[in-house]
């Protein structure tokens, strides 16, 4: 089983040249079960990525546009009155946000109204909709992406929506042989017959996670865990320095998601129990959306991965 989700990882690299750290951290949402913010400058495969994703696997993929005249009822879907004969009746109608994999594109570009819509669906698996509860499918993932530099028309996510997603993950630029080798995957891509790919069925997800689920986590990296987490909120006591850096720490949601990432990590490198390294793998995309930094920070131009570095620094590693 493992061996068949590492030849999908593959898979995907194969489609997305020189992002194999982007699809390894995608690769460890989807077995967590959770969802991915994609945040990039523009043209740097975000969406590329998703759809090689969905590609590759025996899913359903849905594509939500956001703009700013977006309503929650195109997100969702609403009841719509239908006429038989001299019959009426209310019938719900499935919005995209129906699906296995929801791509939620440029999803600052639509107002907080817009995007609290997918609040509950991302938390708790389902849409409440005139009184009524429509349960998500089983194999449910939200990949949304943002570009961080076009503020004009955008809308800050909330902290409430930011925090629902497991991962916050970064592209950045292809070295430059992996661009080269981009350019000559797209000409083949252009003049060849579309080759039919392997699709990895959602069974095999499943009892991934379910494997996941066995790994053993020692108390000691429990400890580990919290006190990192921890170290967000109060990290004026480890050093004054970071703790002008940051208003606010992660909620306990940070905890939660460091011990899924992290048994996904763990047995994605063929292990049985969890390890200070696998912790320190996910920690970035795990905290960097969930702190809010300071004034401080901001003029020094200090990011949240500076921050997380000192922490991780700071932090006694279990013996």
């Amino acid at each position: 089983m493992r061996e068949t989700i590492l030849r999908f990882e593959a898979g995907v690299n194969e489609a997305v040249v020189g992002q194999e750290a982007v699809v390894r951290q995608i690769l460890i949402a989807l077995l967590a079960d959770g969802h991915v913010l994609l945040e990039s400058l523009p043209g740097l495969a975000k969406t590329r990525t998703v759809k090689a994703i969905a590609a590759r696997l025996a899913a359903v993929m849905r594509r939500i546009q956001f703009t700013p005249d977006l309503l929650p009822s195109d997100i969702t879907g609403g009841e719509t009155l239908l006429q038989s004969g001299t019959e009426r009746t209310l019938t719900f109608q499935p919005g995209p946000i129906f699906g296995n994999l929801i791509l939620a594109d440029e999803i600052n570009r639509a107002p907080a109204k817009v995007q609290s819509a997918l609040l509950e669906a991302m938390e708790e698996r389902q849409i409440s909709v005139a009184g009524k509860t429509h349960t998500m499918p089983d194999l449910f993932l939200v990949m949304a992406t943002q570009n961080p530099i076009e503020q004009e028309g955008t809308y800050p996510l909330p902290e409430a929506q930011m925090d629902r997603f497991l991962f916050k993950v970064l592209i950045t630029y292809p070295s430059p042989e992996s661009e080269r080798e981009m350019l000559q995957l797209l000409r083949r891509e252009s003049s060849d017959v579309k080759a039919v790919v392997d699709t990895l069925s959602q069974e095999i997800i499943f009892s991934a996670r379910r494997a996941v689920g066995q790994i053993t986590v020692a108390p000691a990296i429990d400890e580990y865990i919290v006190s990192l987490v921890n170290a967000t909120r109060h990290a004026g006591t480890l050093d004054p320095g970071i703790g002008k850096w940051i208003d606010i720490g992660a909620s306990p949601r940070g905890a939660i998601a460091l011990d899924r990432a992290s048994r996904v990590h763990a047995w994605l490198e063929d292990r049985t129990f969890v390890t200070p390294d696998d912790v320190r793998a996910v920690v970035h995309p795990v905290l960097r959306h969930r702190l809010i930094l300071s004034y401080d920070a901001n003029a020094e131009n200090i990011d949240a991965d500076t921050v997380i570095d000192r922490l991780v620094e700071k932090v006694a590693v279990p013996a």
